[in-house]
């Protein structure tokens, strides 16, 4: 069995990735999935620890996070999809043109 050490580890490295692409990115679909880069992290810490303890609740959470994020995604591209029609643009600097 692998030790959950291994899966942190992995975890740190792809929020770290997730974090970095966030700060440093402008397009709009890029910074998106570097947010679900992050979440699915949390979500592999979440289930290490629920394999090492026996224990269900750290996977129930972990779909709560999935449906959290399918509905950040959601709303984000709508609103991306909604910008686009009106900029022609994904670049993040262009997103306060949609304010009234």
């Amino acid at each position: 069995m692998v030790p959950i050490n291994y899966y942190l580890i992995l975890s740190a490295i792809i929020f770290i990735v997730g974090t970095i692409g966030v700060l440093s990115r402008r397009n709009v679909l890029i910074i998106i999935m570097c947010v679900e880069m992050m979440l699915n992290s949390v979500n592999l810490t979440l289930i290490a620890f629920a394999g090492q303890w026996n224990n269900l609740v750290g996977q129930i959470f972990v779909f709560m996070v999935m449906a959290v994020a399918a509905a950040e995604v959601a709303v984000g591209l709508a609103i991306l999809i909604a910008h686009f029609h009106l900029s022609k643009s994904t670049n993040i600097d262009d997103v306060n043109l949609m304010k009234w």
